[in-house]
C-alpha cells in the first residue's frame, strides 16, 4: 500500500462565507486561531507567515487566490533544511450551505518527504487540522 499523500478535513460551520474567508486570509483572522501572530500579502506569489508561542515560525506562500472560495498556499515542512524546496501544499474551499458554511481543507505533499519524517509529518497534520478547525469556528463563535 502506498503512503497516504492527502489529508482531508470538512467542517459546517454556522456563520457567513465572508466571515470564514477573512479568519482565513487576513492576518488578524489568523493570528486569532491558527498562530498567535501572523503577516499575509494576500495574492497568488505572496509571501505570509506565522509565529506561535514556543518560537515555532511557519514560513508560507500563497498560491491560489478566489474570493470568496478557494485560498491555498504551500509552508515548508519543518525539520527539513532552510533551503530544501520541498513543501505541503494546503487549500481551503468554502461552500455557501443553509446552516453558514461548508469548508474543507485539503493538504497535500507528504509523499515526498525523506522516509525519516514521512509518517511523524503526517500524523502531526493530521492531528493538527483537526484541532485548528476546531479553534477556527470556536474563534468564529466568540467574534460573532
Amino acid at each position: 500500500m502506498a503512503f497516504p499523500d492527502r489529508i482531508e478535513r470538512t467542517v459546517e460551520i454556522a456563520h457567513p462565507p465572508a466571515a470564514v474567508w477573512a479568519a482565513l486570509t487576513t492576518a488578524e483572522g489568523l493570528s486569532a486561531w491558527f498562530g498567535q501572530q501572523a503577516e499575509i500579502d494576500l495574492r497568488p506569489g505572496g509571501s505570509a507567515w506565522m509565529k506561535w508561542d514556543g518560537g515555532h515560525f511557519a514560513d508560507m506562500r500563497v498560491e491560489r487566490v478566489e474570493e470568496p472560495t478557494v485560498f491555498g498556499y504551500t509552508w515548508r515542512v519543518p525539520g527539513l533544511p532552510e533551503d530544501d524546496p520541498r513543501r505541503t501544499y494546503v487549500e481551503f474551499t468554502l461552500e455557501p450551505v443553509a446552516s453558514g458554511t461548508r469548508l474543507t481543507v485539503v493538504e497535500t505533499g507528504f509523499a515526498q518527504l525523506p522516509d525519516e519524517t514521512r509518517r511523524s509529518e503526517y500524523d502531526d497534520h493530521a492531528e493538527g487540522w483537526a484541532r485548528e478547525l476546531g479553534e477556527l469556528v470556536d474563534h468564529l463563535d466568540v467574534a460573532a
